[in-house]
């Protein structure tokens, strides 16, 4: 099956005599995917049981007509100004319990009845009209869930939130057990007395927080669910996607990725930043991993600049066909855009699109239509899966946990994660991604910062029993999955494997935490742990002679663990140690700087990311030029 390519398509904002032109300029740009109906529920339905398709019937059959595929949308991203003005309990509040109010776009409360009564009601007529029309390939949940009303605070969503308290808990001792209420006279009688963690004097109770983020992410899973029924329930077959947004703090993707049939995601790396290919790279590692064995699409990305950065740079010539490339070696079966036709009014109107203002002669659709003809040319490529020997572990509920106050430093977690894949990637080393309960089978090695919160390290200890090896870094076993210390001390549970246990921890200063020894010599940040040594091997102490890195032998595996955050070239630093110890090998072997290779099956994908050639196996890869090779 070739590569979808083409990108997001909405013809409501364009006169219909546009319409056939659209169609034959996606036909000269290889486009063979719209995705179509994102944001049109205002132009399907004008008043409340009211619908209009004639529009949507005429633009399908053009596309069908042409050859070119349809992703429908169900349209559910942004409900139409009728429908707040008649429904306001629609709308969300922020923690200060301000109004966010229509004018922009997705402006409803997830847990909204009203919102999810008109909402079915639309997937369901949409469904039922297109079901069978063979144009439509795949169909398309709403838009971005939760990318810019992630939490609600109202009243509804109080209700909501105690209604999924009362499931978790089961009764409120428990709940005040789970929390630690009797900090601060928290402890609430009835879980009547329970509201979202909305403005407070001081910090608000982590627990509290926690449980309020994972809620969250639920109800907007929520809304997934529901599409989806419908959609089932309709007796509609073809696949469905969401488009994802890389590691989206609010949403837990782990839990989303076995709803949908295909990965779907939208990033958009800034073409200024020289380091922007290890974004894309983190992002397409991310959907790949989270359906193991399954291409997945990019769903979104920008043709040329975008209009949101305080600066909006445009693409170096050939950065985006590189940046495509990269999705395609990382798993990718589609490459698409926002948007196709550049908008003439609205938001998004400086925006850039496959189809500019500047029309057909623009470098940026000579580009598109280069890139449409060189992806039609790859044919059937090999699914992704089992090039990668070491997994990082992405866990939300640490994310959440640790991305609040007080505690002995601010942890950016997700900022480990990143620097982590980073040191990987620039050891020419593939990685996946894998949640904090694995599975780890086929993996070498298992990377694990800073993994605060967990009900149970009972995988990653079966993993290096069975010969696996694992490091963690600092802030690991800490706090169960409720965010509380467990009797005894911290590391209670991966101690026996670490061969250390943690004694104490604390913020640290530049030049505080310097780790030296086996030949590495780095800064630690952030903070720094007291580490009692109970078998384990110190590999790297502190300057005050303290252990820093340990190496620990664990049934037919081992651990490292780090008592600190290791910066930049430490990271890179300890990288390069275990992957020499473990004797991991790198896609290619001594490329230059900036170069990225990546494997896919037995496909290779080699992308220079410099703004000057550079010559690798004796071929020379010109400024954000590729090489792909297949057998």
């Amino acid at each position: 099956m070739p590569i979808f390519y083409g990108g997001d398509y909405n013809p409501e904002q364009w006169p219909s005599d546009v319409w056939a032109d659209d169609v034959r300029l996606m036909r000269e740009a290889g486009v063979n995917l719209a995705t179509v109906g994102v944001f049109s529920w205002a132009r399907i339905q004008p008043a409340e049981g009211v619908f209009d398709y004639a529009w949507l019937d005429q633009v399908i059959d053009l596309l069908h007509e042409a050859g070119i595929a349809v992703d429908l949308a169900t349209g559910t991203a942004s409900p139409p100004p009728w429908l707040t003005a008649k429904y306001p309990a629609v709308l969300t509040e922020n923690a200060d319990g301000v109004t966010r109010w229509p004018g922009s776009r997705q402006h409803y409360a997830p847990t909204s009845p009203d919102y999810r009564r008109l909402a079915s009601e639309l997937v369901r007529t949409t469904v039922e009209r297109y079901k069978n029309h063979p144009a439509v390939v795949l169909w398309h949940i709403n838009n971005e869930l939760g990318c810019h009303v992630a939490y609600d605070y109202s009243d509804q969503a109080a209700a909501a939130f105690r209604d999924w308290l009362r499931a978790k808990h089961g009764d409120v001792d428990a709940l005040n057990a789970a929390w630690g209420t009797m900090f601060w006279s928290q402890r609430y009688t009835d879980f009547e007395e329970i509201l979202p963690p909305r403005h407070a004097p001081y910090s608000v109770n982590p627990g509290q927080v926690l449980d309020f983020r994972r809620f969250s992410s639920d109800m907007l899973l929520e809304l997934l669910r529901m599409e989806k029924r419908i959609i089932r329930e309709a007796g509609a077959a073809q696949p469905l996607t969401t488009n994802m947004m890389s590691a989206f703090q609010p949403t837990d993707y782990w839990a989303w990725a076995d709803e949908v049939d295909v990965i779907a995601d939208d990033t958009y790396p800034d073409p200024r930043d020289p380091l922007s290919y290890q974004v894309g790279a983190f992002a397409r590692d991310l959907m790949r991993s989270l359906k193991p064995g399954r291409p997945w699409i990019l769903m979104e990305q920008a043709p040329n600049y975008v209009n949101w950065r305080d600066n909006n740079a445009a693409k170096a010539p050939g950065q985006m066909a590189a940046m495509s490339m990269q999705a395609v070696g990382r798993g990718a079966d589609g490459v698409l855009f926002f948007q196709w036709r550049q908008s003439s009014a609205g938001a998004e109107k400086y925006h850039s699109a496959m189809l500019p203002h500047g029309g057909p002669h623009t470098r940026t659709f000579r580009e598109i239509s280069r890139l449409g003809a060189e992806l039609a040319e790859l044919g059937d490529l090999p699914a992704p899966g089992g090039e990668a020997a070491v997994a990082i572990v992405l866990d939300w509920d640490s994310w959440w946990a640790l991305d609040q106050p007080n505690h002995p430093a601010p942890l950016d977690y997700i900022a480990q994660v990143r620097a982590w894949h980073s040191a990987f990637l620039q050891a020419g080393v593939q990685t996946d991604f894998v949640r904090a309960a694995g599975p780890f089978d086929g993996y070498r090695l298992v990377v694990a910062p800073s993994l605060h919160l967990a009900p149970t390290f009972d995988a990653l200890t079966a993993y290096v029993d069975g010969g696996g090896h694992l490091l963690t870094t600092a802030f690991t076993d800490i706090v169960d999955e409720h965010d509380r210390f467990l009797p005894g001390g911290f590391t209670r549970r991966l101690g026996p494997v670490l061969g250390a246990s943690v004694l104490d921890f604390a913020g640290v200063q530049p030049g505080e935490a310097t780790v030296h020894g086996d030949g590495l010599r780095f800064e630690g940040t952030v903070v720094a742990e007291v580490l009692h040594v109970e078998g384990a091997s110190v590999l790297a102490t502190f300057g005050d002679g303290s252990p820093a890195l340990v190496r620990h032998p664990y049934g037919a595996g081992s651990s490292y663990h780090l008592a600190t955050i290791a910066d930049e070239a430490g990271t890179a630093a300890l990288t390069a140690h275990v992957v020499d110890a473990l004797d991991l090998r790198p896609v290619v072997a001594n490329l230059p700087p900036h170069v990225e290779a990546c494997a896919r099956g037995p496909m290779l994908t080699l992308i220079n990311h410099n703004p000057t050639p550079v010559e690798v196996d004796g071929h020379i890869l010109q400024p954000h030029g590729y090489r792909i090779t297949k057998p």
